[in-house]
């Protein structure tokens, strides 16, 4: 069940529906697997725990069944729903589009100070690797991207990526125990290029970073079976 969240939290997003604040606390426990597929999950829990009425609660399950991330069944429970890896494909094929095109902007767009913000960003992504922070990696992983996104006045991007991406970021939780490297190396080369004000390594660059899941998928899924949809082709 999701850990109530804190007064303070619920009064810092005043402006915000009481729906929204159960609906963003849901989803970002359901994508960073603090409630991993096939939790069994209870209206009447979670409007206890988190201190709302039920009605906010079956509107962020409805949102949430929606896009793909719980499973509401009349009369049964809700749950969690197991990762679908034709919607994870599916999310890395849109991202791909929108951050190529955007690195494309960025080359030419971004300061010496944004270069410096960015710079600074891959340091402390190196600290939470060192030390073995997984989930403070995977932030400034995001940081990173949205990052380069607002700076190349392209903020509009990262709204539709952070939209899109929900289904990839399970599967990016699950890869953080052997692929934090490799992204923070491909971090790296994204800079190098974007310094260089190089267009074509900048994309390359992209590019090949947000392929990596492609190479990665199917060893998450063997590790990791009992989380995965069974595709038709393989029941």
């Amino acid at each position: 069940m999701p850990a109530p969240l804190p007064l303070t939290q619920l009064d810092q997003n005043a402006r915000m529906s009481v729906s929204d604040v159960v609906f963003e606390h849901l989803r970002q426990q359901v994508l960073g697997l603090s409630l991993p597929p096939g939790t069994k999950l209870s209206e009447v829990e979670v409007a206890k725990q988190m201190g709302v009425s039920r009605q906010p609660v079956r509107d962020a399950f409805y949102r949430l069944s929606k896009l793909g991330f719980l499973v509401i069944r009349p009369q049964r429970a809700t749950t969690v729903s197991l990762i679908s890896r034709d919607a994870v494909l599916q999310a890395r094929f849109i991202r791909n589009a929108l951050e190529v095109e955007t690195v494309r902007v960025a080359v030419a767009a971004l300061t010496d100070e944004d270069l410096a913000a960015l710079r600074d960003l891959i340091e402390q992504q190196r600290a939470a690797m060192e030390k073995g922070e997984k989930t403070k990696f995977h932030e400034l992983d995001d940081q990173f991207h949205r990052e380069i996104c607002t700076r190349a006045g392209l903020g509009f991007t990262w709204e539709l990526i952070a939209e899109n991406k929900g289904h990839m970021d399970r599967v990016r939780m699950l890869s953080l125990s052997f692929a934090s490297r490799d992204a923070f190396d491909d971090h790296v080369k994204i800079l190098s290029a974007l310094e260089s004000r190089d267009l074509d390594r900048a994309t390359q660059a992209m590019r090949d970073h947000l392929s990596r899941i492609l190479d990665q998928i199917d060893r998450i899924q063997d590790d990791h079976t009992e989380l995965f949809e069974v595709a038709p082709h393989q029941s």
